[in-house]
């Protein structure tokens, strides 16, 4: 009887020891408690985080951390710039970058796709290219034969309304028309380039005059042609 208990009793010993050496391991080896709970955790975002676990602050969605032994180890997310010819950027709560959803030129306050071509104004010829600039083409006028241009709606050139003219003098107080000598007093005679003249429109806008001799203005002419 007495040997029977003397087993019982060695027996029960041994049990306890393997127990106690299971309960060591599992705190050893895999970092749990008796109660069943980690020992190393990460508190973040209202949230409990184990070793290895990967999470995004919700602070800052760029933000990205890994949960070790030691704590939170972050790191940011640095976004990629946004094309130049992206017109339209939105930026969604939980991205962590802006989008481009919509790529394409703007000129002048106006947005056009990539490969419109446009005519913002009557003298521009413009295409919208895929680098997201817009090239324009612009007319090249000649200088009108005039002094009083007219810009007539839809059209790129001004236009001479009351045909080829020029200034009598310096002081462009007086404006006669081109082609025959005009009288412009009793005593000088101009005449306007016609428009015919190479160059004279580029930059010259006075006519030509003579005056007689031993002329008075108030004297009326003695020779009209």
């Amino acid at each position: 009887m007495e040997k029977l208990v003397k087993e019982r009793l060695s027996l029960a010993r041994g049990i306890r020891t393997v127990l106690l050496a299971l309960v060591l391991c599992a705190q050893a080896c895999f970092g749990f408690s008796v109660a069943g709970q980690q020992e190393s955790t990460c508190e973040a975002n209202g949230s409990i985080y184990y070793v290895g676990e990967w999470y995004f602050l919700d602070s800052d969605h760029c933000t990205q951390c890994e949960c070790t032994a030691e704590g939170s180890v972050c790191a940011r997310t640095e976004c990629t710039s946004l094309p130049a010819a992206c017109i339209h950027v939105s930026h969604y709560p939980t991205d962590c970058c802006p989008r481009c959803e919509k790529i394409g030129c703007e000129y002048r306050g106006v947005v056009y796709e990539l490969g419109q071509n446009f005519q913002p104004s009557e003298c521009e010829q413009c295409t919208c290219d895929s680098d997201g600039i817009a090239r324009c083409l612009v007319a090249d006028c000649a200088p009108p034969p005039c002094v009083n241009p007219v810009y007539q709606p839809g059209k790129c050139c001004p236009e001479c309304k009351e045909g080829p003219n020029c200034y009598v003098d310096a002081s462009r107080n007086q404006v006669i028309p081109a082609g025959e000598p005009i009288w412009v007093d009793s005593c000088t005679k101009c005449r306007c380039h016609d428009g015919q003249d190479a160059g004279y429109w580029e930059g010259n806008r006075l006519a030509t005059c003579s005056r007689l001799r031993n002329c008075k203005p108030e004297q009326p002419p003695t020779q009209q042609n």
